[in-house]
């Protein structure tokens, strides 16, 4: 992980309202090799959401230098800003933001819409990156026909269609379950595994957790950058548990029924005879046609 995928050299914000200037990034100096995997983390007034803007290049910074690669991008124009975002940056939502008339092929295309590159080509990367997240046998189907895990595989499909420097992933399990958060992470380890770069923007420790390293912020300030395991062990907390699938939920609840008929006692509720550890790991489609 010798390349740099994100620099960032004293890099500073400030806000004036009416009278006052919020200082809300105080010059934080850090940066993001090729293949890494990083949580930012923070309590609210932290400078965070400040941070993701600039890494999203939503934002120039008051002062300080960014990098994308070799690329300082803290003085661009708003032109250049939405250039580097639609070419070089792959987002993650909360909140998905698809396009509801548009099935998963065509939303995986949006970011290549305003490039005017969608052709024959693109269209069966956009098939293919469907698949790899494990949506082969959806790509006709429209937002309101998946869940919300499957809208999120639609949306980390959609970041890597431009093979981005790095993806940025604002909160991107806050509206799942621990079930369907714990494949999204899966798939994020997976995309790591294969290369990619991965910011994390979250404030749950179990999220960051399976994350290499973590960035907290307080006070606009840079509190600490430490590898997973110093992290966890500076701020006591421990790998999530991975919870039961209905199969083996199933299991549990038959041995317990066994325990009880065959062996003549009787098993707790909330205690589990059972060893070992569990591994979790339509409408006609719509045209899009852009001038090229």
């Amino acid at each position: 992980m010798s390349n740099i995928a994100v620099r960032a050299e004293n890099l500073g914000k400030d806000y004036v309202l009416k009278s006052e200037t919020v200082h809300a990034l105080r010059g934080v100096t850090f940066d993001v090799p090729e293949g890494d995997y990083v949580a930012i983390m923070g309590p609210s007034g932290s400078g965070k959401s400040t941070l993701l803007n600039l890494l999203g290049c939503l934002d120039r910074p008051s002062f300080g230098e960014l990098y994308l690669g070799t690329e300082n991008v803290a003085t661009l124009n708003d032109n250049g800003l939405s250039d580097i975002r639609s070419k070089r940056i792959g987002f993650v939502f909360q909140s998905y933001n698809l396009i509801q008339q548009l099935n998963v092929v065509e939303n995986i295309q949006v970011p290549l819409y305003y490039q005017g590159k969608v052709n024959r080509t693109t269209r069966k990367r956009a098939i293919e990156l469907a698949g790899k997240v494990g949506l082969g046998d959806r790509q006709d189907h429209r937002p309101q026909q998946l869940s919300g895990g499957q809208m999120q595989r639609v949306a980390i499909a959609r970041s890597m269609v431009n093979d981005p420097y790095y993806i940025l992933a604002d909160e991107a399990t806050g509206n799942l379950d621990s079930k369907t958060t714990d494949e999204i992470l899966c798939l994020f380890e997976e995309l790591n595994a294969e290369g990619k770069t991965i910011i994390m923007v979250t404030h749950e420790d179990e999220v960051a957790a399976r994350c290499r390293r973590v960035i907290r912020l307080r006070d606009g300030h840079i509190e600490s950058d430490l590898p997973i395991e110093q992290d966890r062990q500076k701020y006591h907390y421990s790998m999530p548990t991975t919870e039961l699938s209905e199969d083996e939920e199933e299991d549990v609840a038959v041995t317990q029924a066994q325990a009880v008929t065959s062996d003549g006692f009787s098993v707790d509720d909330d205690e589990i005879v059972m060893g070992g550890s569990s591994d979790s790991h339509d409408e006609p489609e719509i045209e899009v046609e852009i001038d090229e």
